[in-house]
């Protein structure tokens, strides 16, 4: 400008500015290869000079000179150096001047225009987005004048490539967020002018439905996919506002062009309805979710939009007339959605619709029915159906039908997203089961296939097995074609349902061999076997079967299964969701899970919630309180033996199966005191609540929880808790006992403590609290009816010496330096003990079937567990065989007969066997606690443990030694009135017994003597006899000791 001079004018500085330009502009026209590196320097430093130059020089000029710049520069050469010289210029001072924009506009609309061409073979998305931002970020400013008119002819030459660019683009592009932010700017500077002459740039009715169709689409996509990070509230919020801005000034279109019976596009309104519906229910405008100073800051700064679009979508629902129809029941869905919305004012507004549409279904269809209509709140329905002149019995029918529904679609739908994978699988369950029970078989598999999903997750692999196995359940062993919806969601390309069934199966087996239960592995592979053998012949697949099936077999008996434990767990309070609010469930716990750990796992996951103390129910108040409670004890499942196993040398591996798995009842014992409690003896007033749980569905299955459904309890008195705990210790030292003959590795150290906690009376006190609390004058006198129990508990007693010498022998076998004075001090007591209980209670030899070792038919050891249901029923079995024997030796000759009015014998095996059978068909007691039932043990008398007893074929020799035996002790009749004990083996090996060599201290099984005056009677216990004699009060026989007194026709 000085080099010019200062004329007045200033027109050769002008000029020279011109001629300047005029030389960039022949430069940037001649081809690419010339001078490329000049062109793309001018392109990047030329717009440096407009703030200084627009000093000097008209700006309006200066735009029009840069405007043929860029002009000059043919169009697929160097774009994106042009569009980046653009943005420079975008964001100098020029383009803030509104008759500059004028100049530049047009030009920048032609280039960005050009780049979202739908023919455009490389559009630069990159510098188009900068450009196109860089724009709008200026006309959204106030100091820049009036932006109107640029604004409209963005919006009428842009905004539809805008949205065909965000339609197409993928949403991993680097560049979407950018395009979406530009189209949100430019909708939200369009004011209603804007939008009401944009429709009418279009020339025909076919261009509108496009636009709306394009733009309900991408909205709705957006609205499903965001863009931006959920943490992004600004960006997201205000991208709401606007959207809803604009699907309201397109509600008016919708209304003006396309409502009357001629114009009416279903397609469209379908569009804008589920549009709107997306629009409400996305996640971020659940105000609930959020805290309370973020809801009143958003709803401050932009109101509740729910609640508009929501009066919105109800103003359009009625708008339609007779076109309602067409969306019943495509709508019904969409708008059950709105109602779950927790907001007051939007429920109440939308729910009439459910109403419009069932009374819309009524008149409309032929049959008068509405049962399409799924979803509504019952108590407004029942309020609309009662007032009608038609619907009032069916339409409330209806109602309380959905009102299930609805409530596990509430409960679901609140768990949906939380961050506890078994309440989700809790409600997903009671989803499911609603469906399966209305027989809606599409959508109750589609529920299956989501709990796997979560068990699979959390690597609950049983109860993945049995939620895939309710699926197979619905398929047959037949050709028959699959109908859709019986093809799981990520489906196998099968075309048969036994195709299906096979594959679904393969699956399960697979599942139940990680999850380790292999005895349903087994199951299910035989139904396998049996399909491939004999109905498509596929050997091969046989073959493959039967080796998985061989796996599992000997997984059973080999491999290690840890039994998990079973928690009880008590919710109490209001603050509990509604299904779990007051009620108990019992929890099948992980491998090796501890109570401690699954508290802290219950309590993490409701972190307000109180831990109860006790286990006692709770009450009223706890029940009603607004808190949460936990209650968490743990539970003993009551082993359901199938019958196959019952009375059979059953090896411990499968028991152990049994013991956790398919049970459904379950026991919890709480000690409590009945009456003042005796200082010298605290047996005497304590007892036993016990409670017995029975869950909705047995264990394992599709959860690792079921609901409680049935409580029982019951109070056990202290002398049948005494029995209880005789039984269960004779049946835990048994079967240690019997590990150790099996497998001589085994460690000695639980066998020293097992036993040092009954030898020695230091420790647990003996049997001395037993016989000061039950076996004295005075208990008797007070509980006369106790009379047989107590002699059960005296067998028990009695029955626990040759345990304990069997056990403290094979404890000095195994005998280590450090261990032999605890070795010492055990046999001097159990010497003063077996002595003490063998002069008072009698003495037990065991059979030795429990002390040899027997090999199974591979050679393998095979190890049974000791039952104690399997002992009384071989007891009696063994009684019945060994008088049968007897009898038929001895019914020749008079002279072994004990009396002359016939041997009682006789009578007594009448009666036990009438007992035996009697007794098997007693029912089972429905609380499922596995214990004999009283009449059992009164007319038995046998202890709790198991043994098994085996049978020698030589019956006849038996029997012949039976008799020479009675005969030579004819002579030698028992004294009436003395009481004499005597040890036998087994009576089903009686004649082999009789000879053993144990001396001539054995008398007589079977004494010959006057009916009035002696009787000999035998007893099974653990398949050992015990002789008792003693005289009758009666006069007229001698009556054995622990048999029942009914069975002789006498009394005490």
């Amino acid at each position: 400008y000085r080099f010019y001079g200062k004329s007045e004018d200033g027109d050769e500085f002008n000029d020279a500015i011109r001629k300047l330009f005029f030389s960039f502009n022949v430069l940037m026209d001649r081809p690419l290869e010339e001078a490329v590196k000049i062109k793309g320097a001018a392109l990047k430093y030329l717009p440096s000079i407009i703030n200084d130059v627009k000093l000097v020089f008209d700006p309006v000029q200066l735009s029009n000179l840069f405007g043929n710049f860029i002009r000059s520069i043919p169009d697929n050469q160097l774009v994106r150096q042009k569009l980046n010289c653009m943005t420079k210029i975008v964001e100098s001072d020029l383009f803030k001047q509104p008759e500059c924009r004028d100049a530049l506009l047009p030009l920048l609309i032609d280039q960005l225009s050009g780049q979202l061409d739908d023919n455009s073979n490389k559009p630069d998305h990159e510098a188009s987005s900068q450009l196109l931002s860089s724009v709008l970020e200026v006309l959204d400013r106030k100091d820049v004048g009036p932006t109107a008119d640029h604004i409209q002819q963005i919006m009428e030459r842009l905004l539809r490539r805008i949205n065909r660019t965000v339609i197409g683009m993928s949403r991993q592009s680097p560049h979407i967020g950018i395009f979406v932010a530009c189209m949100t700017a430019i909708l939200r500077q369009m004011d209603d002018y804007h939008y009401n002459h944009y429709i009418n740039t279009f020339k025909t009715r076919q261009d509108i439905i496009d636009f709306l169709m394009e733009t309900f689409i991408m909205f709705k996509d957006l609205i499903g996919k965001n863009v931006y990070a959920s943490d992004w509230m600004v960006m997201n919020m205000m991208q709401s506002r606007v959207f809803l801005r604009a699907v309201n000034q397109f509600t008016s279109v919708l209304n003006r062009f396309f409502l009357d019976q001629t114009n009416f596009e279903l397609q469209l309104w379908n569009n804008y309805f589920h549009l709107a519906v997306a629009f409400l229910t996305h996640e971020s405008l659940q105000l609930e979710t959020f805290s309370q100073a973020k809801r009143s800051k958003i709803i401050k700064k932009y109101g509740d939009m729910r609640k508009e679009i929501g009066f919105k979508i109800r103003d359009m629902w009625y708008n339609l007339g007779p076109h309602k129809i067409k969306f019943i029941p495509a709508m019904v869905g969409p708008i059950l959605e709105v109602t779950l919305v927790p907001e007051p004012e939007l429920r109440k507004a939308t729910i009439p619709i459910f109403f419009d549409m069932m009374q819309c279904e009524y008149n409309f269809s032929g049959n008068r029915n509405f049962h399409k209509v799924r979803g509504a709140n019952v108590l407004h329905l029942l309020e609309h159906c009662r007032k009608h002149k038609y619907l009032s019995a069916s339409g409330e029918k209806f109602a309380w039908l959905v009102s299930s529904l609805l409530e596990n679609l509430l409960d679901y739908r609140t768990i949906m997203h939380d961050e506890s994978k078994e309440n989700r699988m809790s409600c997903t369950v009671n989803v499911l089961n609603f469906y399966k029970e209305k027989k809606r078989e599409d959508i109750y598999i589609r529920y299956l296939y989501k709990l796997r999903d979560l068990h699979t997750d959390c690597e609950n692999f049983t109860e993945a097995a049995y939620t895939l196995l309710l699926h197979a359940e619905l398929l047959q062993w037949s050709e028959k074609p699959c109908v859709p919806h019986l093809l799981q969601r990520d489906s196998y390309y099968v075309y048969s349902q036994q195709e299906l069934k096979e594959k679904l199966y393969q699956e399960i087996i697979s599942f139940f061999d990680r999850g380790k239960m292999w005895e349903k592995a087994i199951q299910l592979s035989k139904e396998l076997a049996d399909m491939y053998e004999n109905k498509v012949f596929d050997y091969e697949g046989l073959s493959n079967v039967l080796k998985k099936r061989a796996t599992f077999y000997e997984n059973i008996m080999k491999a290690m299964r840890p039994q998990p434990e079973y928690f009880a767990v008590g919710y109490y309070g209001q603050g509990f969701p509604s299904f779990l609010r007051n009620k108990i469930f019992i929890y099948r716990g992980k491998e090796y899970e501890r109570r401690e750990d699954f508290n802290l796992k219950l309590l993490t996951q409701f972190p307000s919630a109180e831990k109860m103390t006790s286990t006692a129910p709770p009450g009223e108040e706890i029940r009603s309180s607004p808190k949460q409670y936990v209650q968490c004890f743990i539970v003993k499942p009551v082993m359901n033996l199938p019958p196959n196993y019952k009375d059979k040398p059953v090896p411990e591996q499968i028991l152990n199966y049994y013991r956790a798995n398919e049970v459904q009842q379950f026991t919890h014992s709480r000690p409590f005191r009945k009456g003042e409690k005796d200082p010298e003896n605290e047996f005497a007033t304590m007892w036993i609540e016990r409670t017995t749980y029975t869950t909705a569905y047995s264990f394992p299955g599709i959860l690792k929880w079921f609901e409680v459904k049935q409580i029982s309890t019951e109070e056990i008195s202290p002398l049948e808790n005494a029995i209880e705990t005789m039984e269960l210790t004779n049946e835990k030292i048994s079967n240690i006992v019997q590990q150790h003959v099996w497998d001589r590795s085994l460690p000695v150290h639980p066998l020293s403590m097992l036993l040092n906690g009954i030898v020695d009376p230091a420790v647990m006190g003996g049997y001395t609290n037993y016989e000061k609390a039950f076996f004295t004058e005075k208990y008797l006198q007070e509980h006369p009816e106790d009379q047989d129990k107590i002699e059960l508990l005296k067998q028990l007693i009695a029955l626990q010496m040759p345990l304990l010498a069997e056990g403290i022998r094979i404890h000095g076998e195994k005998l280590t330096e450090q261990l032999k004075p605890l070795h010492d001090r055990l046999t001097a007591c159990f010497k003063e003990l077996k002595k003490k209980v063998e002069k008072q209670y009698g003495v037990i030899t065991l059979p030795p079937s429990l002390t040899e070792r027997k090999p199974s038919r591979s050679g393998s050891v095979v190890l049974p567990y000791i039952m104690s249901s399997t002992l009384r029923r071989l007891s009696v079995t063994s009684v019945a065989s060994s008088v049968v024997s007897t009898s038929s030796t001895s019914s020749d000759s008079t002279s072994s007969r004990p009396g002359s009015d016939g041997s009682v014998l006789e009578p007594l095996l009448e009666r036990r066997i009438s007992t035996a059978s009697r007794a098997e068909e007693l029912p089972v007691k429905e609380d499922g606690d596995n214990r004999i039932c009283k009449l059992k043990r009164k007319e038995w008398s046998i202890s709790k443990s198991q043994v098994i007893v085996e049978k020698e074929p030589e019956m006849e020799l038996t029997s012949k030694m039976v008799t020479q035996q009675q005969e030579k002790n004819s002579s030698n009749k028992i004294p009436a009135g003395d009481l004499c004990f005597h040890s036998f083996q087994p009576c089903l090996s009686l004649g082999t017994s009789l000879n053993n060599g144990r001396g001539s201290n054995t008398k007589s099984l079977i004494s010959a003597g006057s009916g009035r005056n002696g009787l000999c009677s035998v007893l099974p216990a653990l398949g050992v006899c015990r002789v008792f004699l003693k005289k009758s009060k009666c006069g007229s026989r001698i009556l054995p000791l622990g048999v029942d007194r009914n069975i002789w026709g006498c009394k005490y």
